[in-house]
């Protein structure tokens, strides 16, 4: 999966001013890649991430925008998950960081897809909130018969905020769910490119285009081939 390591990389590398781009992307990264829990009668928020990069991108943001101390510690592999994970973990402060970002409503019960306000955003706010649930949980295949864009969701009310956050970014995405596991998928392949382009990833645009036309120019070279021999064969065969 370089392909999607490398468009995460450079989506964890952009920079913005408006506070309220930032804050999308925050939430969203927030809800699709933790939870909240309950520690020491205290409600906190937790985020497990891939990379340090990302956890350090996390904890600066909830610093600089909530004025929040995160801790930041590492989450060894253990059964079946096979890499380590960065966890930013919020306790101290955690259920007014909960309140602020979406995560809990005014009678202090989770939210269970994406806050209102997220999801009827402006155009960069909502590309915000699809480069923050990339960044938390999503992946992005080769181009060919099965290319896809795929979100893991951590329920379906989240999947299906995010399919109307896509389509408000006039882009078409379906929400599936596979043994339990809700996911948002983008099939098209105009539909990824643009989609990645919204989301900041210009490098991993001009990638995945490259490597889309090699794909394209290959399948045409091997219908030729077999049309070649399939008329040999009616040559032969007469």
């Amino acid at each position: 999966m370089a392909l999607t390591a490398d468009v995460k990389d450079e989506l964890g590398t952009i920079q913005t001013r408006k506070t309220t781009v930032r804050a999308a992307e925050l939430a969203t990264i927030l809800r699709f890649s933790g939870g909240l829990h309950v520690i020491s009668g205290r409600i906190a928020v937790e985020s497990e991430l891939e990379t340090e990069e990302l956890a350090k991108r996390v904890r600066k943001d909830i610093a600089e925008l909530y004025g929040v101390r995160a801790e930041l510690s590492l989450v060894a592999a253990s059964g079946s998950r096979r890499t380590s994970l960065f966890l930013v973990r919020v306790l101290d402060g955690g259920e007014t960081l909960a309140r602020q970002t979406g995560l809990l409503d005014a009678h202090r019960r989770p939210i269970r897809g994406l806050p209102n306000r997220l999801t009827t955003g402006s155009r960069e706010e909502l590309a915000a909130v699809w480069r923050g649930a990339f960044l938390a949980a999503g992946s992005l295949t080769d181009p060919g018969r099965s290319a896809v864009l795929e979100v893991t969701c951590p329920g379906n009310e989240a999947a299906m905020a995010l399919v109307g956050a896509a389509g408000r970014l006039r882009i078409s995405a379906k929400a599936r769910e596979v043994r339990g596991v809700h996911r948002v998928v983008v099939r098209d392949g105009e539909a990824i490119g643009a989609m990645l382009e919204l989301m900041g990833a210009e490098r991993g645009l001009t990638s995945w285009n490259e490597l889309r036309q090699r794909r394209e120019v290959r399948a045409t070279a091997n219908r030729l081939v077999n049309f070649d021999d399939a008329n040999l064969l009616r040559v032969y065969s007469r």
